[in-house]
């Protein structure tokens, strides 16, 4: 009988290593969650030296040389504990070296500098959505874009996009996304024209008075149902909706509605609940790793748009809620449930990205992306930005913004993080949760009855097996290939939208 391998010491001091990194970054995460959520606005200078420190801490921890040295020396015990069937040392070392080796490649004077850059520009940004004035942030957008540049630049690259896209889609460049896009626009942009030419359904059913407590409350009932765990979580309300995890039992999720109307409030918790579920399901063995988060924006995206989509907006899954939803808001009572799913998948353009119908979405989408990359390649200056995004959506959409926050100040992305790689992911997301929901229908017979009786354990226990549990264990390619058997491809997303809205 052979005996059992003894872990060498160098695999502890690893572990201890980068499970220090995760708690400074998880601190990071909680200091931003705070900012969006609890912060008074005077603090925010604060809190920009606060998390400008904690990033470069962590950043400086995971650069270490030590760090390196031990990959090296661990990898003969990771090639034998991966022969003998256990390839969670073989997955650590893999990402963790692509993750040091990108690492090292930023100093962390950087790292400090973009991390206090971005809590400013985050503060200064919610004032000038609120006051509709892209001027008062302009400047500041203007030196986020001289950083994301600068990040670019640390690493080799074909396009100035690619380095930033490959941070949030792993091995993804602007021209494997181009290839993916470009086939997509010219399939949907007549299939929406074809679809908004017919009368819009009528979106009474969603407008009246509906209590942000009522609504949140309601919320919390599904987002229960479908399996989050709220004594690892919690929600909140924020600008902008999105869910953050601090370590791997506290993943939170935030949300933002209007009393005036259901829908958003309720669909940006599915949604980010579906986020949340995706972290929270991650092999618990993962923890304080690099692998226990997912894989990339566009798998995460998946599963967000998944729940939110696929799932909420079905009529099987409102068999179920509706009832209980006329119940909660006496106005709905006036309403048939035909009448409200047609409301909550009406098709009409919009000058808001997330509140657009699942047809439209990818529009806004493809006019941020080639946006972004008008503006790192400097055929775009900062100043006109305003100007260039009406243009687009006038030219792409038929609409144009009255304000700047129902324009290029509506999302948080460039004004929280870097100009590039900040939006792809979405459609990419969209596109795989068609493709990962046809497997799941091909493997689970009675899904739609299921949701019909408020049973959802079925098809995350499917996504939990196929996607979840594998955290960065996986690329995103690898996941896909082994949650359908194919790589992703654009044919399961357009026939699940020509079945849902051309039929």
């Amino acid at each position: 009988m052979q005996a059992e391998q003894k872990t060498p010491a160098s695999w502890d001091e690893l572990l201890e290593r980068l499970g220090e990194v995760a708690d400074l970054r998880g601190a990071g995460a909680l200091a931003h969650w705070d900012q969006a959520t609890l912060l008074p606005s005077g603090a925010a200078q604060g809190r920009g030296h606060m998390l400008g420190t904690l990033s470069k801490l962590a950043h400086e921890k995971f650069i270490d040389a030590r760090l390196g040295e031990l990959l090296d020396e661990c990898a003969d015990y990771a090639a034998e504990k991966g022969a003998g069937g256990d390839d969670f040392p073989t997955q650590l070392l893999a990402t963790t070296k692509r993750d040091y080796e990108r690492s090292t490649r930023v100093p962390s004077a950087f790292e400090a500098r973009f991390a206090a850059h971005s809590a400013q520009i985050y503060s200064v940004w919610e004032e000038a959505k609120g006051e509709s004035n892209f001027a008062k942030v302009a400047p500041l957008l203007e030196k986020t874009l001289e950083l994301s540049r600068e990040l670019a630049a640390f690493f080799p690259h074909e396009h100035i996009a690619d380095p930033l896209i490959d941070m949030s889609d792993t091995g993804e460049t602007v021209k494997s996304i181009r290839a993916v896009f470009t086939p997509l626009r010219e399939q949907l942009v007549p299939l929406v024209r074809e679809v908004t030419e017919r009368p819009a359904a009528s979106n009474a059913p969603l407008r009246g008075h509906f209590s942000l407590d009522s609504q949140k409350a309601f919320s919390v009932e599904a987002v229960k149902a479908i399996g989050y765990d709220w004594t690892r979580g919690r929600m909140d309300f924020s600008a902008h909706p999105f869910m953050t995890k601090f370590a791997p039992d506290d993943v939170r999720i935030t949300i933002r509605g209007d009393e005036d109307e259901f829908g958003e409030l309720f669909f940006s918790a599915l949604h980010e609940a579906g986020h949340a579920l995706y972290e929270q399901n991650i092999s618990a063995r993962f923890g304080r790793t690099p692998l226990d988060s997912g894989t990339s924006s566009g798998v995460h995206e998946s599963q967000s748009r998944l729940w939110e989509n696929l799932v909420g907006r079905s009529n099987a899954f409102w068999n179920f809620w509706y009832p209980r939803a006329q119940a909660e808001f006496p106005s709905l009572r006036d309403f048939e449930q035909s009448e409200f799913v047609a409301a909550v998948n009406c098709v009409r353009r919009s000058l808001i990205r997330t509140e657009s119908d699942e047809l439209t979405y990818n529009l806004h989408v493809l006019i941020r992306f080639d946006l972004e990359l008008d503006m790192l390649e400097g055929k775009l200056a900062v100043r006109d930005l305003p100007d260039a995004w009406n243009a687009r959506y006038e030219s792409d959409l038929g609409l144009t913004p009255p304000d700047d926050a129902r324009g290029c100040l509506q999302d948080v992305h460039w004004f929280s993080g870097t100009i590039g790689g900040a939006f792809q992911g979405y459609t990419l997301g969209n596109i795989l949760a068609a493709q990962l929901y046809e497997s799941a229908q091909g493997a689970i017979s009675d899904l739609e009855s299921q949701f019909s009786r408020g049973e959802y354990d079925s098809l995350r226990e499917w996504l939990t097996q196929n996607v979840h549990r594998y955290g960065a264990g996986l690329l995103p390619g690898e996941i896909v290939e082994k949650a359908t058997g194919r790589a992703l491809e654009l044919t399961p997303y357009m026939n699940y939208l020509r079945g849902k809205f051309a039929g």
